[in-house]
């Protein structure tokens, strides 16, 4: 399949008012969308949502007035999670839901994220045929500023947020024992709907909320789950029983313990996996994790009767090998967890109350039900790119990771990677020596500067 320019693993990305997200390309976006769906649907309607950057409501605008030029109707629901959306274009009957956020980037960036009226987000193929007709639109203007980029998105629907809440609460049983909680809501999507969620969900809860007052720049500033350890400092000085953080459009999240640990994706896993193997919800005992899950996941998984699968990094390529090998449960390291029955693509908010179940209903502490996780010690560094050119092409590079393989030889991993959604290069080493484990990373990462740096 032709390569895709604009498309990521996780929508299109890039700076704010710059191409692809000036207002001539966004437009474009929109109409693009438009074409796709009247190639299927009859009375075409979209739902649309954003986080709190300050460029996120233009862009929406400019989005919605694209697609509105083609006969669309456009509902917006305000800010709202990334999964909120995905659950609205399905169990509304939407044509389709369009997200307007980069998720854990700073509020420099800015995304759109797209999901068919299934909840999904859409195949390789389907962005590539929409980017086709994105180019097309974009020649036919010949770089003149669209006519309706102005017509601004209806206001938020307060009935679309609380549809999405009322889905969260009533899908997970509330927890039934004291609990005392610190959430950071990085500024961002989850400072509109986390306090409702949480209050509604569970009279036990004692929540103290941080990180939830977005001025349009201070997303992901040094907060959310991008700073996990923010919210572990936040647990020590609150003295509460765990915390959660989220990233900017809440379809992660992270959790520190009692003590202020970080608890990652990988043992969410797990806990979550047992949980489901003991209420026999675990389909065919498999999880679906990624190439950067640590192989101490896989250990102790496999201790507990559940066969560990590992797909390329991108919840969507999770969710493809769930649908796959009939898996129910999958995710990454990074806190993006799939309950395939309760949600199509990972949703935090989801995440938090299954962990908040699990931990309440077990009389133990966080900390305890994950300490026969002993993860290998791992290191991921990031390089940046002046392009993405295939990396075991470049000889100096392809050396050292061979070099790496060979040394380590079953007893440690390599992943060297690009980012889906950043000009980065990702270098991942396990080893069960720390010594080795940075050596390692090291020369890989100097290769690649060398080669490739900016």
């Amino acid at each position: 399949m032709t390569e895709r320019k604009l498309f990521g693993t996780d929508g299109i990305r890039g700076v704010a008012d710059a191409f692809p997200l000036d207002p001539e390309t966004t437009f474009a976006i929109g109409h693009a969308l438009a074409r796709h769906l009247a190639k299927s649907a009859g009375r075409r309607r979209v739902v649309i949502g954003q986080d709190t950057r300050e460029s996120s409501l233009s862009i929406a605008d400019s989005v919605s007035a694209g697609l509105a030029a083609e006969g669309v109707d456009v509902v917006s629901a305000g800010v709202i999670t990334t999964p909120g959306i995905a659950h609205l274009a399905r169990c509304r009957k939407f044509d389709a839901g369009v997200v307007i956020s980069a998720s854990h980037n700073p509020w420099t960036d800015n995304g759109i994220k797209v999901f068919g009226s299934d909840g999904y987000k859409l195949p390789d193929q389907i962005e590539l045929e929409v980017e086709r007709e994105i180019f097309a639109g974009l020649e036919q203007a010949s770089g003149e500023p669209p006519a309706q980029a102005g017509v601004s998105t209806l206001p938020g629907n307060s009935g679309l947020q609380l549809d999405y809440v009322e889905h969260l609460i009533v899908g997970v049983a509330p927890v039934h024992r004291r609990l005392k909680l610190v959430v950071d809501c990085a500024h961002g999507a989850a400072s509109a709907v986390a306090p409702d969620v949480f209050a509604r969900w569970s009279k036990e809860l004692s929540v103290e909320f941080i990180h939830r007052d977005p001025n349009g720049r201070n997303i992901n500033d040094h907060c959310g789950a991008l700073y996990p350890e923010t919210v572990g400092r936040a647990v020590v000085e609150h003295k509460t029983d765990l915390g959660i953080t989220f990233d900017g459009d809440a379809d992660r999240a992270l959790f520190a313990d009692a003590t202020g640990k970080v608890v990652n994706g990988d043992a969410v896993l797990l806990l979550a996996a047992r949980d489901m193997k003991a209420a026999g919800r675990l389909r065919n005992d498999r999880v679906v994790a990624t190439t950067m899950s640590n192989m101490g996941l896989e250990a102790a998984l496999k201790r507990s009767g559940i066969r560990m699968l590992r797909a390329p990094v991108g919840d969507k390529y999770v969710l493809e090998e769930m649908h796959k090998h009939g898996a129910s449960l999958g995710g990454e390291q990074s806190g993006h967890i799939i309950f395939l029955d309760d949600a199509t693509t990972g949703d935090g908010l989801l995440t938090a109350l299954h962990l908040l179940r699990i931990v309440g209903g077990s009389g133990k502490t966080l900390a305890e039900l994950v300490a026969d996780l002993k993860v290998f010690p791992q290191v991921i560094k990031n390089v940046r790119v002046r392009e993405k050119q295939p990396l075991m092409d470049i000889p100096m590079v392809a050396q050292v990771i061979r070099e790496a393989e060979q040394a380590l030889d079953g007893n440690g991993r390599v992943v060297v990677r690009y980012s889906g959604t950043e000009t980065l290069a990702r270098v991942m080493i396990e080893a069960e020596s720390e010594h080795e484990m940075h050596r390692y990373a090291d020369s890989i990462v100097a290769a690649i500067q060398r080669a490739l740096g900016v």
